[in-house]
């Protein structure tokens, strides 16, 4: 778990970068895909889940998200948790790098 702190319109939120937050940021990056290509009649649904989806990524946002914030907000929890995959990413492939190495010397 990770705090992120984050600045919008020189307001600074603090973000908790939990499994669930990221595996809900994966959510709405999905169902963002998916309205545009949604029929008419799957739309309203679609709609309400992604609502649904930013209010819970919201709530791990201190102080509260106003509605004026709440966009940008949700635009620097997404480079957060984009940030942190690609960190993990990274020390995953030197991970492997170091036991490649090992491996060949033996």
């Amino acid at each position: 778990m990770i705090t992120k702190e984050i600045v919008v319109n020189d307001v600074k939120f603090k973000v908790m970068l939990t499994d669930q937050i990221i595996n809900q940021v994966e959510n709405l990056k999905s169902l963002n895909l998916s309205v545009a290509d949604a029929e008419p009649e799957d739309f309203e649904q679609i709609s309400s889940e992604i609502s649904a989806t930013i209010n819970e990524i919201a709530t791990a946002v201190e102080p509260e998200v106003s509605g004026e914030y709440l966009d940008g907000v949700m635009q620097e929890v997404f480079k957060a948790v984009d940030d942190k995959k690609t960190e993990v990413a990274k020390q995953i492939k030197q991970k492997d790098d170091k036991i490649s190495k090992k491996k060949s010397k033996k």
